[in-house]
């Protein structure tokens, strides 16, 4: 057990003082991963359940077509999903095709009232 921390200390120093960029490259993205990985496993912030937006939208949706409630089901499937949409169609210029101008609007301004909780 001594052994294998003076050698994973032996290696650190090394790797401190004569940088390889491959390896360096390999362990950021390593460490990013893993980083990722506790943050999606320790989430402890309180987030938006996906489908309060479709419940939001409920009493709006005589306006919409089947497709249209089709996609909106779809968005809101998951939170990822809705965040996605959001910062793609949302915060941007572009247009999603399956929805009327006017719904776009509607399901942007329903998910930017819980845009801090994506």
């Amino acid at each position: 057990m001594k052994h294998l921390l003076i050698l994973i200390v032996a290696v650190a120093l090394y790797l401190h003082f004569y940088p390889n960029k491959e390896v360096t490259q390999f362990y950021n993205e390593q460490k990013q991963v893993l980083l990722d990985g506790f943050a999606k496993f320790s989430d402890t912030k309180v987030r938006l359940k996906a489908d309060k937006i479709y419940l939001d939208l409920v009493p709006e949706l005589a306006a919409f077509s089947e497709a249209e409630v089709a996609r909106l089901k779809e968005i809101t499937s998951s939170r990822e999903n809705v965040k996605t949409f959001y910062f793609t169609i949302c915060k941007t210029e572009k247009r999603d095709v399956d929805f009327h101008i006017n719904n776009e609007k509607k399901v942007c301004s329903t998910i930017s009232r819980y845009a801090n909780m994506l």
